[in-house]
């Protein structure tokens, strides 16, 4: 397998990108470690019945080796802890996604900071950005130890999108530009090792929440069209796992370092396809066809 002598770490792997990440990663052969606050003996303030042990063993399933490591990222400590456990048992970190959240329940839509609640609001970006941070400290000092190593800052938007786009409130707008606006800063130290640092954002996702809102399962969520028609455009979780797949396998994946990418612009790169074998391209998607208002139809869009 192409990743089989590949360690990683996916920070925030309980459910959605996080879990297919760990997956696509595992299925290309990775020892992958996952992170999360949800077990098996206790949930997080989602109360949600995914678990950190649950994705481990979807990532051993999918063929590779998954380890639970259940941990709360804005515990400094607990971090310090999981990367010395990390070079105790295998010696190397070669990739780390970053794809902590945790803010959904926290964020409101479309309210100006006076009228927002505060706590939430600053609960969220300790969620989006320290956590971030607080991994970074204690994981890259591992990950640089060996050239060509890969740190992936997961967000929601491209750099590009998000410059002219106010995303939901200026808590969610700032926690999400500020991850891509990371990918590019680590990017700039990591390359004096000989590593790569970028952001990455995921279309729509399909993830287990998106599927519960619209009351459907991977298995009927085109019937989530008749609620939302732009829904058509959505990617499972595991498409942008391929992207992670993908750009770890790339001895050449230094050439993007810096860059904010999207799970839609790399399949067109390396050629992966989402589960059903189609290609969705959903931020072109939003801005030439949502956004525009024209009807919803993804012909030429995946």
């Amino acid at each position: 397998m192409a990743l089989s002598e590949k360690v990683a770490l996916v920070a925030g792997a309980t459910r959605g990108a996080g879990r297919g990440i760990a997956v696509e990663l595992g299925a290309a052969g990775a020892t992958v470690y996952v992170t999360g606050r949800s077990t098996r003996s206790r949930r997080s303030e989602y109360d949600r019945a995914e678990t950190v042990e649950d994705t481990a063993d979807l990532v051993t399933a999918a063929g590779g080796k998954g380890i639970a490591v259940p941990t709360d990222h804005l515990v400094p400590d607990e971090v310090r802890a999981l990367v010395e456990k990390i070079r105790a048992e295998a010696g190397r970190l070669d990739v780390v996604v970053n794809d902590i959240w945790g803010g959904e329940l926290l964020f409101e839509w479309n309210k100006a900071v006076w009228e927002h609640n505060l706590e939430n609001g600053l609960r969220l970006l300790r969620l989006g950005i320290d956590t971030h941070l607080i991994t970074a400290h204690f994981a890259l000092p591992l990950l640089i130890e060996r050239p060509g190593g890969l740190l992936v800052e997961v967000t929601d938007g491209t750099t590009d999108y998000n410059a002219d786009h106010y995303r939901l409130s200026p808590f969610y707008d700032l926690a999400k530009v500020a991850v891509n606006r990371m990918g590019w800063s680590h990017a700039q130290d990591l390359a004096k090792h000989g590593c790569t640092s970028v952001s990455l954002t995921p279309g729509w996702l399909r993830s287990e929440m998106m599927l519960e809102h619209y009351g459907v399962s991977e298995e009927n969520w085109r019937d989530g069209t008749k609620i939302m028609p732009h829904f058509i455009i959505s990617e499972t979780p595991r498409f942008v796992g391929r992207a992670v797949a993908a750009l770890t396998a790339d001895p050449d994946h230094a050439r993007w370092n810096g860059r904010s990418l999207s799970s839609g612009e790399l399949a067109k790169v390396y050629g992966f396809t989402d589960v059903d074998g189609s290609q969705p391209d959903a931020w072109r998607y939003i801005v030439e066809v949502s956004e525009a208002g024209k009807p919803a139809d993804a012909t030429g869009y995946r």
